[in-house]
């Protein structure tokens, strides 16, 4: 441990050198950097926390994971068919620019959003948008064509932030790379891509959410972000205290973080999300349901969860956790691991088995294209299921990618299946993000285009009751599941590691976005 405590010192020794000069700058690490950081126009989570730290919302999330308390919206109110929502703003906020924030910004924000020339992949979460109007400089009157069950939890996200025109328009395709204004607790100062970001002190910011104490502005003058894609450098730097604090300290060294006498790891409650690899199903290879079942069943999750990630997770049957809201009791059992069967389902959809071991079909060996985020338990996990799919036959092709170039990769969609870590806040969530057709290519990467799904969905979104709005969503649920169109893995925890000095942390659950604000953290 001491030889790599040494060698991430010499690697990161940069990062320490003038800490006593930068007392007013807060240390941050992180794995995984970003193409940009506009977050109308991605789905990426590695921009998205950032965008949360430069940026506000109407609502905010409240630390139960499902409840929306007033932001940037002081208080609303709903009609009673459930289309019209009335929000009163506040009256005392300005984006770092100096620009005052009015009732025109969140009109230009949501209209830029669900524009059909941004395409933006989850402008979905706006609802079925009719139109979005100020009555006066304070108040925005937002109507929507249809209920949306969910419409406030998802204004909570990073992709529904307040945008200032004026920053868009100047910038042009270099909005969210050279610079991005926001009404944020931090300001973006610079970024050097896959190496660091550097946030300043937002001075005139005091309108933070109820779910902290300090309502701004945030106690340090900077805020550095390094990334530092490397497991064992992550671990090292923050034992040698080069850094306050990490969201993304590897699974398989938990343990002896929590033993550290210097260090604190906070888990974050509630915390939903999930590992898949989920199957295009559209491609030939993967678009017999029998083939997608086999793969599915042929894994051992607990395993894989004992043996990478040390017991930090739990193994995954469905694609929600139990634990959130409208999962649904029928889905469990449908994905019973058996490796014989496995080996008969292939074998029923005309995949045999070769000389080499391999099946083959037609003249093609069943060998999908499956790509992979280079960073954390991605490879390993990727690596021992490509094992336990050669014992029936199947001969994964994993292909791994640096984060700031895996969703260009995605993009290009040339592949069978991939995998990425996905947090959500419901079940509702989930399924509206993946599963409705309207958001092909992406995030609906497997290209499911089912009426039925479609139909379901429409009608959990619309209910105006809690019990209409389960019934339809695990009915969706139990659609999608049956069709394997995901290969759930296990529910990753999700945790903060800090030095002891650093007061104040608390890990949120949203997306990922542990830090959120960051409004009470001080030394």
């Amino acid at each position: 441990m001491l030889r790599v405590v040494r060698s991430a010192v010499a690697l990161l020794g940069a990062c320490a050198l003038g800490a006593t000069a930068e007392a007013q700058t807060l240390r941050m690490m992180k794995s995984l950097d970003a193409p940009h950081y506009d977050g109308a126009r991605t789905t990426w989570s590695p921009s998205s926390d950032i965008v949360n730290m430069i940026q506000d919302t109407l609502v905010a999330m409240d630390w139960d994971g499902k409840t929306a308390v007033p932001y940037l919206a002081k208080s609303w109110t709903v009609s009673p068919d459930g289309k019209l929502y009335t929000f009163k703003l506040r009256d005392d906020v300005s984006f770092c620019s100096g620009k005052k924030f009015t009732a025109d910004d969140v009109v230009y924000s949501f209209k830029r959003l669900v524009s059909p020339e941004l395409k933006a992949p989850l402008a979905w979460r706006a609802g079925e948008l009719e139109d979005i109007r100020s009555l006066d400089p304070y108040t925005v009157e937002y109507e929507l064509k249809e209920p949306f069950s969910d419409l406030l939890l998802n204004l909570t996200m990073f992709t529904t932030a307040i945008h200032n025109k004026e920053s868009v328009e100047a910038l042009g395709k270099d909005y969210g790379v050279k610079a991005i204004d926001g009404t944020g607790p931090w300001c973006f100062d610079s970024w050097q891509p896959r190496t660091e970001i550097v946030l300043k002190r937002h001075d005139a910011y005091k309108w933070g959410p109820s779910l902290y104490q300090n309502k701004g502005p945030v106690k340090f003058e900077k805020l550095s972000i390094k990334i530092v894609p490397e497991d064992s450098s992550r671990l090292a730097a923050m034992m040698a205290g080069q850094f306050d604090v990490t969201h993304q300290m590897p699974l398989q060294f938990l343990q002896q973080v929590k033993a550290a006498p210097m260090l604190t790891v906070q888990e974050a409650k509630p915390n939903f999300q999930l590992l898949y690899y989920g199957y295009k199903s559209n491609r030939p290879m993967v678009a017999d349901k029998r083939v997608r079942e086999a793969m599915n069943i042929a894994i051992n999750r607990a395993e894989i969860v004992k043996g990478i990630a040390l017991g930090n997770a739990e193994p995954a049957y469905t694609y929600i956790d139990d634990k959130a809201l409208d999962f649904a009791a029928g889905t469990k059992g449908m994905i019973k691991e058996d490796v014989e069967r496995a080996r008969k389902l292939l074998d029923e959809a005309g995949w045999k088995v070769g000389a080499d071991g391999i099946r083959e079909k037609d003249g093609v060996k069943l060998a999908p294209r499956v790509l992979f985020t280079q960073v954390g338990l991605f490879p390993r996990i990727s690596e021992a299921i490509q094992g336990y799919m050669r014992k029936i036959g199947v001969d994964w092709k994993i292909v791994g990618f640096d984060s700031t170039i895996a969703p260009a990769e995605m993009a290009k969609q040339d592949y069978e299946l991939w995998t990425v870590t996905f947090p959500y806040m419901s079940a509702g969530d989930l399924l509206n993000f993946y599963f409705d057709s309207r958001n092909m290519p992406a995030p609906n990467r497997m290209n499911w285009n089912d009426p039925q799904t479609d139909e379901l969905l429409h009608k959990g979104k619309a209910a105006l009751g809690e019990a209409d709005r389960a019934k339809y969503y695990g009915l969706a649920q139990e659609r999608v599941t049956s069709e394997h169109l995901w290969m759930p893995v296990m529910n990753v925890g999700m945790y903060v590691t800090s030095n002891k000095k650093l007061k104040g942390v608390r890990p949120h659950m949203l997306y990922q976005n542990t830090f959120y604000k960051g409004l009470d953290y001080s030394f």
